[in-house]
């Protein structure tokens, strides 16, 4: 099977066209008439991960292994050393990310890990109703998110309408029209910011809350006459 017919049945899942301008999905590694024989899902590329992988391999993942202009090719430094690997394996990469999380991350991470069915996507924002105490949600999401601490900011004790940007979400406060916003890479000042607009604010990692992305892409992907594999992607940070 050519990347080209995968990559057009991504296309269908979640168009390409829909990403950021700032963005770089699609192709990074590899060309379209290249044959693959199994398929690998991953958050990020990795030497851990494309040191398992079979060669003649497509890995999709949700992170671009190529986001700024690339002006030399270093193959002792990252990101260089990783597509030296992937090209003499013939591994292609292919990344689904802002599109993805227009169309499905988001919405997945609140209806199948958060447990809430009914929630409506305002762009990259779910919102949804917990109807239930600001310190109750932080449990339910250290519990779903697999954490044992996170930070917060509360400003309000019970909370009626709830908001989700996996990844990092810290841009958009200033759009989010809830009670509380669930996100991840959260900086001081955004802090500052949404408690002087009385927003409280759950931060989630970046990997905890994006983690599920080839969960979430492998249900869409099951009827693809080729093995897909999930890849065993590790979170950089350890937390002590």
């Amino acid at each position: 099977m050519q990347v080209r017919e995968i990559y057009d049945l991504l296309d269908e899942i979640s168009p390409f066209s829909s990403q950021a301008s700032w963005d770089n999905s699609g192709l990074n590694v590899g060309s379209m008439n290249s044959e693959v024989q199994r398929v690998y899902l991953g958050l990020d590329v990795d030497s851990f991960s494309v040191e398992e992988m079979e060669n003649e391999s497509l890995l999709i993942v949700h992170h671009p292994l190529i986001f700024k202009e690339l002006k030399s090719l270093n193959f002792d430094r990252y990101p260089s050393s990783l597509i030296q690997k992937l090209i003499r394996k013939n591994i292609s990469v292919v990344a689904m990310h802002t599109n993805f999380d227009l169309s499905h991350l988001n919405r997945y991470v609140v209806s199948e890990v958060l447990g809430f069915k009914t929630c409506v996507t305002e762009e990259y924002i779910c919102y949804f109703e917990p109807q239930t105490s600001f310190e109750e949600i932080v449990l339910d999401v250290k519990k779903a998110f697999g954490m044992e601490t996170t930070r917060v900011v509360k400003c309000n004790n019970f909370v009626q309408r709830c908001a989700l940007t996996t990844g990092s979400g810290g841009d958009l406060i200033n759009r989010v029209d809830a009670d509380c916003f669930i996100s991840g890479d959260l900086k001081y000042h955004t802090a500052l910011e949404a408690r002087e607009n009385s927003l409280s604010l759950i931060e989630v990692g970046h990997f905890e809350s994006e983690q599920y992305f080839s969960e979430c892409l492998s249900f869409h992907l099951k009827n693809l006459p080729l093995k897909v594999i999930m890849s065993n992607y590790k979170n950089p940070f350890e937390y002590r």
